[in-house]
């Protein structure tokens, strides 16, 4: 499994329509290939981090232009477009 961790911050006041546009968008997110789990964490001051597990490090960069259009998407949202970085997974448990 492979990990792809992305930093973002948001425009102040962007939480809720962000949140709206994120839920338009779960079709499209969880459809992309090889996704496993998608988890998106964040403060009220809008830093956070979408956190993707995916079957495999090949998947995961040949979904990078999918990924980018949907970083566009929402890109009334944020700040400034994210950067996505990727690990290995070691560890994937749940209680």
């Amino acid at each position: 499994m492979y990990a792809r961790v992305t930093k973002y911050k948001m425009k102040p006041g962007a939480m809720d329509g962000a949140t709206a546009m994120n839920e338009q968008l779960k079709p499209k997110i969880m459809g992309l290939p090889g996704m496993i789990q998608f988890l998106n964490v964040g403060n009220d001051d809008g830093t956070g981090y979408v956190i993707s597990i995916v079957e495999s490090q090949e998947i995961s960069e040949a979904n990078a232009d999918k990924v980018k259009a949907l970083w566009a998407e929402m890109g009334a949202f944020l700040e400034e477009p994210p950067v996505p970085e990727g690990y290995d997974v070691r560890f994937n448990w749940s209680a």
